[in-house]
């Protein structure tokens, strides 16, 4: 069908694409838009917005003809075919070439995993596994590039789920920004100086402070939670026991004046229409390769963090890191019926890639490799071990844990991941309720605090009745 360019706010066109949905194997569930988009903590991340009410995905998507621009995306079930197609409305494209057309709908095939590879591995996970095949559930949500992947895994690490909500929001106006600005110095010349906002504090809580985040950023890459939940679950990546580490303190800095706070995140995301308005999309390694780490690093209270995705950024303009040649790598192995032997090895030669990568430790590439298509192996952190305890019964410290894992879960190869998650995911999904019915505003609700005071909620409630 050819797009069909409609009338919108006046002067604004909408082109409307519809995307053919690849056949479900047999076996396996029909394709659910829902259960696909609302599966990660990272569909929670700007620039994505759920709109829970319409089921459809609304962000902004690049242009083929030129990556530095960006057309906001609405996608949603095709309303005369639905289960066979998506409709993806592009407000105020205008006219689309065929090129940038094909390149809008290869992304939206990327963030809900609708390659024939994707299919087959669904369907046969979903064999071995009849709850997930009942719940529709074996995609995992992700970005329409593997840099954004990569930078939002980055953001996963080492600070409570609110903060890193925060940071890809700033990340995202400080697109809209730089995109308003004919150059980086104008950008900067037109950016008001940082205010620290430093805090009383007595001599030997200052010390501590300074000695915490000193050992958190030089030491260690600190995890969060995969799935971008509650991150003070989660302590600092080693390869000791996590309960014997210190809680890692906050950086100081705030966003600049100009760019969005959390207050502001959660204001603006409530409007569905204008969100055009309000927020940029995820910035391009060009875009981010030639800011000062320091500056980005306040203006988008990033901390430690800014340094390495500055890093990454320039090591991929520079050529020293290749997406491509990473993603055609991932592309050979992982696929359902090939060796499981091979899988790891393709995995192991990848991981090995991206441990020369500065600040991407364990915890930070066994996600990224995640997002690439590798289920084999779980990702594994302090609720990973809340986890085993609360619902296998099973006591693990970070070195044992994935012997544990393996018992569990090894009978679902090359899955484990997916089994593993279609349990910790259906948990919060009955603690914090139908996470694909939540609204945007409540996200910074999903953490480990909310999450004992629900559970207390439900056993006061038992008791009760």
């Amino acid at each position: 069908m050819a797009p069909i360019p409609n009338p919108i706010d006046g002067l604004r066109l909408s082109v409307e694409l519809e995307l053919e949905l690849p056949p479900s194997p047999g076996g396996s569930a029909p394709f659910d838009l829902a259960a696909a988009v609302c599966s990660h903590g990272l569909f929670m991340m700007a620039p994505n917005r759920w709109d829970p009410a319409a089921r459809a995905l609304v962000r902004p998507l690049r242009l083929a003809s030129d990556r530095s621009v960006s057309v906001l995306a609405r996608i949603s079930a095709h309303p005369a075919r639905p289960g066979a197609a998506l409709l993806v409305a592009v407000q105020g494209a205008g006219d689309l070439s065929s090129r940038d057309q094909d390149y809008i709908l290869e992304q939206v095939r990327r963030m809900l995993r609708l390659s024939e590879e994707d299919g087959a591995a669904v369907a046969e996970f979903q064999t071995m596994h009849a709850a997930a095949r009942e719940a529709g559930f074996g995609r995992i949500f992700r970005s329409p590039t593997l840099f954004e992947d990569m930078v939002k895994c980055i953001l996963l690490c080492n600070c409570q789920w609110t903060r890193t909500l925060a940071m890809a929001t700033s990340l995202c106006e400080l697109h809209s920004e730089l995109q308003c600005s004919s150059s980086i110095e104008d950008f900067l010349s037109r950016t008001p100086p940082i205010r620290e906002h430093k805090r009383k504090r007595s001599k030997s809580q200052s010390v501590r402070v300074k000695l915490e985040t000193r050992f958190a950023e030089d030491k260690f890459e600190g995890p969060t939670l995969a799935s971008g939940t509650s991150n003070d679950l989660t302590h600092s990546e080693t390869d000791e026991d996590l309960s014997s580490l210190p809680s890692v303190a906050s950086e100081t800095g705030g966003p600049c004046d100009s760019l969005a706070s959390l207050d502001t995140l959660e204001l603006s995301l409530n409007n569905v229409s204008g969100l055009e308005e309000c927020i940029g999309d995820f910035p391009t390694p060009e875009e981010l390769a030639n800011l000062d780490e320091d500056f980005l690093a306040k203006c988008c209270s990033l901390g430690y963090r800014a340094k390495r995705i500055v890093m990454l950024a320039r090591g991929i303009i520079e050529g020293k890191v290749c997406l491509e040649k990473l993603e055609k790598m991932c592309k050979i192995s992982v696929r359902p019926a090939e060796e499981i032997s091979t899988i790891e090895s393709t995995y192991e030669r990848i991981n090995t890639e991206l441990s020369a990568i500065s600040g991407f430790g364990p915890f930070t590439r066994a996600n990224v490799l995640m997002c690439m298509g590798f289920n084999h192996t779980i990702p594994a952190d302090t609720e990973t071990i809340r986890h085993l305890k609360q619902i296998h019964k099973r006591s693990s410290t970070i070195s044992s844990v994935y012997q544990e894992l393996d018992k569990i879960y090894g009978k679902y190869a090359p899955f484990q991941f997916l089994a593993y998650w279609f349990e910790l995911w259906g948990f919060y999904d009955k603690q914090f309720g139908k996470i694909s019915e939540m609204e945007p505003s409540n996200y910074g609700l999903f953490t480990a605090s909310h999450l004992k005071k629900s559970k207390k909620k439900k056993t006061a409630l038992d008791s009760y009745s």
